[in-house]
């Protein structure tokens, strides 16, 4: 007698890009934003991460960068301690799992979100504006010194134009959220998370930048 295989549970529907953006930026607000300014106080950079789960999108660790505790604790590295700090019974996997970064992460960090199979990244500023708004640069120049191999063919001009890592790779998936907005096809909905993506970005000129 042929088995018969009854389908199993249906996997909970993706949100829509716009309400996929909204989250984002409301956690940013709501969750990452307050523990970067009580961070702040410590002296340490406003980096900070949080771990949405994919299911109804509510936060399931948030944290901030805590350098003057370690220099590994970077906003993001510092989020997966505390996401695997979870009773394991309590904790999704991390397949299940959304990873939102403040800043585009730096290579300790892209390795550990790899380390630990979180398969889709978010970030609000990229390296550039992370060195223009904070003056720290040290991400880029550790990609260029360490990861960036020139092939027998490169000129110097190809090697600085070649991408610092792969955006879109076997391990995760990883992208600005001003690109995520570009995706919205409405045009009014479109326009109104610029513009609240903007506003958030603005929340970083009252945070204390350290020491």
């Amino acid at each position: 007698m042929a088995q018969v295989l009854l389908p199993g549970p249906k996997p909970p529907a993706s949100p829509s890009i716009s309400n996929l953006v909204s989250t984002i930026l409301k956690v940013t607000e709501d969750d990452i934003v307050p523990t970067l300014r009580e961070s702040g106080k410590a002296g340490n950079m406003p980096f900070g991460a949080a771990i949405l789960s994919k299911s109804n999108l509510q936060p399931v660790a948030v944290a901030a960068n805590n350098f003057r505790k370690s220099p590994l604790l970077h906003g993001e590295t510092n989020c997966i301690r505390e996401f695997f700090e979870i009773d394991a019974s309590k904790r999704p996997d991390t397949k299940d799992c959304i990873f939102i970064a403040t800043h585009e992460p730096c290579s300790l960090c892209l390795s550990g979100i790899a380390w630990t199979s979180f398969p889709t990244v978010y970030y609000l500023f990229t390296y550039q504006e992370t060195h223009d708004q904070l003056g720290v640069g040290k991400d880029i120049r550790i990609l260029e010194e360490i990861f960036r191999v020139p092939a027998p063919s490169d000129t110097e001009e190809s090697l600085r134009n070649r991408p610092l890592y792969n955006e879109t790779n076997k391990l995760f998936t990883i992208k600005p959220i001003k690109q995520l907005i570009s995706e919205i096809t409405d045009e009014a909905g479109k326009k109104l998370a610029e513009s609240e993506m903007e506003r958030v970005k603005r929340l970083w000129e009252d945070l204390r930048h350290g020491v």
